[in-house]
């Protein structure tokens, strides 16, 4: 019971994230989730929710899309999904959680001491084949846009839409990539069923918050966000590798 309640939580609390900011549900609940399941069944879980997220906002606020960003970042991650599975599938995925909280925190860092990045096509590329990287490996495409389009700057309203379409496509392709070659379970699709109510009474919730956010609010929560993010994955496999 006490299992259900914590699931039922991170769900919430997630589903808030996403829809008030565009980037909070995979940062928020893959963490996590994975003190609740094993990683595949995790990783899976994050990426069928957040494609039902996507689907649902995406209508909504479509006209806040950077079609152009979102061309380029799509393209980058198309190179980065085989390198995610490949890295799933071979690699020690302790190891992988704490390369990425170490860099997470270290850029976090560089953006609270007002580090900025100009926004280039070829940095588009990179970042969305970064994020390529981590959806299929651990299923966290949002470090690394949420870094570039703070440090860059990015307007909320765009960052969200654009982030939004982007895991539209990026989480179909990683799921299909991870039943394709890892495979899948009846447990994973029947807590993904469960978790449905509690992701819709979060964007709810998260589309009220999201009108009351002024950009300053937004970007010292974004940064409390990652700083979060790295500390958990870092202390997390600390203890694993232990």
């Amino acid at each position: 019971m006490g299992t259900v309640f914590i699931f039922i939580c991170i769900i919430l609390v997630a589903s808030i994230l996403q829809s008030s900011t565009g980037f909070g549900f995979s940062i928020m609940a893959t963490p996590f989730l994975l003190m609740l399941f094993q990683p595949q069944e995790a990783i899976q879980i994050n990426i069928i929710l957040s494609l039902i997220i996507s689907v649902a906002l995406i209508l909504k606020i479509r006209h806040d899309i950077d079609m152009f960003l979102l061309k380029r970042i799509i393209l980058g991650s198309i190179v980065g999904v085989p390198i995610g599975i490949f890295i799933f599938m071979s690699m020690n995925i302790h190891a992988l959680k704490l390369g990425v909280s170490i860099l997470l925190l270290l850029l976090t860092l560089l953006l609270i001491c007002n580090f900025k990045v100009k926004a280039t096509p070829i940095r588009d590329y990179i970042v969305g084949g970064i994020s390529g990287v981590l959806t299929t490996s651990i299923g966290m495409p949002g470090p690394p846009l949420l870094l570039y389009f703070t440090g860059t700057d990015t307007e909320k309203g765009k960052l969200r839409a654009t982030t939004l379409a982007f895991y539209l496509f990026i989480y179909f392709i990683s799921l299909i990539t991870q039943i394709i070659f890892t495979g899948t379970s009846k447990h994973i699709w029947q807590s993904s069923l469960y978790a449905i109510p509690i992701v819709f009474i979060g964007l709810f919730i998260g589309q009220i918050i999201f009108k009351w956010i002024n950009q300053r609010v937004f970007r010292i929560f974004t940064y409390i966000l990652l700083i979060c993010t790295g500390l958990f994955l870092l202390i997390e496999s600390l203890s694993s590798l232990v």
